[in-house]
């Protein structure tokens, strides 16, 4: 009865031995088992798309319109919105003051055409010297540019259009002082289109042509793609912000206005031996370098140090610390440790 006890006792001490070796290896297979991550290889296989930038759409050619002398408005006889045709009154000074400047300049000018035809007289009969004459010439000549410069003055305290087109801006009301050349209204030409004005990067300026054609969205339109031809690259770069300004030209759309917010694809660029990674795969990125995972061909994920080119929001240039068709992890960086063991899965899959 006692040995029967003892082998009891001894069952079930080795079923609780087994127990505990059952619970110490779970942790150290849980541990062994795969991370699920994405991968892309390296090389040619992201050239796929060119860098996406946001821009205005704006006039192709645009007009500030100001009087050329400063004064009262008195009219503006057109809205933002409005079709103008070319010649048509758009606004006017006060034309008081002006035409009484004229007018005093006018009378200016008589009276000193006659005192010069009447001290050429004198001096014809030896009465005057010629000094005297040379006054009155000097003074004639300055009364005829007086009118002169009046008259002008008349003339452009009106501004008419330049041609056919549309009104864009209305930056003065009546009644207001302006100085000369401070803009009234700005006017679109017709004819000449619509354009999305982008900002670009010196790289991605280097890397366009005129003539290229980008992928144009206008998210007020519904996002349809818009066929859209680069016409202008910017010859200076802002001083304030360091980009440049380039020019797409937009087709005739309906309800296309100017102001409204569009994005271009530009044309993937071809660079000869270049390598790219996708910016989700890089970490721990500063000047120049940056680091990846790169899966081995044992699905083992290792650190590795690059040296990074042009950067945009969906790829990274590698300079070197990589080679092609070398795999690196793409998604899911933060579930992997250098040294873990992952499940590789296509950079498309979810």
């Amino acid at each position: 009865m006692r040995a029967k006890a003892v082998l009891i006792f001894a069952a079930a001490g080795a079923l609780s031995l087994a127990a505990c070796a059952d619970t110490d290896a779970a942790p150290e297979q849980q541990a062994a088992k795969p991370v699920p991550v994405a991968v892309a290889t390296v090389g040619g296989a992201l050239a796929g798309e060119g860098p996406l930038v946001s821009g205005t759409v704006r006039a192709r050619q645009e007009a500030n319109l100001a009087f050329v002398v400063a004064g009262r408005v008195t009219r503006i006889l057109v809205n933002e919105g409005d079709r103008v045709t070319a010649g048509q009154l758009l606004a006017q000074l006060d034309m008081v003051e002006v035409n009484a400047g004229v007018a005093a300049s006018r009378a200016e000018q008589v009276r000193a055409e006659a005192e010069l035809a009447r001290q050429r007289e004198l001096f014809a009969k030896g009465w005057v010297t010629k000094a005297r004459v040379e006054s009155a010439e000097a003074a004639a000549s300055a009364a005829r540019a007086d009118t002169a410069s009046r008259g002008f003055a008349q003339r452009y305290a009106r501004i008419t259009a330049p041609s056919a087109g549309v009104v864009l801006a209305r930056s003065a009301e009546p009644g207001q002082i302006v100085d000369a050349g401070t803009p009234v209204l700005t006017v679109s030409q017709a004819g000449q289109g619509l354009v999305l004005r982008v900002a670009l990067t010196d790289n991605q300026l280097a890397a366009l042509r005129v003539g290229q054609v980008a992928t144009v969205r206008v998210p007020a339109l519904g996002n349809q793609p818009i066929a859209a031809r680069v016409i202008e690259l910017g010859g200076r770069g802002d001083a304030r912000t360091g980009t440049f300004e380039a020019e797409l030209a937009l087709p005739s759309l309906a309800g296309l206005r100017s102001g409204m917010i569009g994005e271009a694809r530009l044309p993937a660029t071809e660079r000869s031996g270049a390598l790219e990674v996708p910016a989700s795969a890089v970490f721990q990125a500063r000047a120049g370098e940056a680091f990846v995972y790169v899966v081995d061909g044992q699905n083992k994920a290792l650190v590795r140090r690059i040296t990074t080119g042009r950067i945009d929001n969906r790829a990274v240039e590698v300079l070197s610390g990589l080679s092609p068709g070398e795999k690196v992890v793409s998604k899911g960086l933060s579930r992997v440790r250098a040294g873990v063991i992952v499940a590789p899965q296509p950079d498309s899959a979810p």
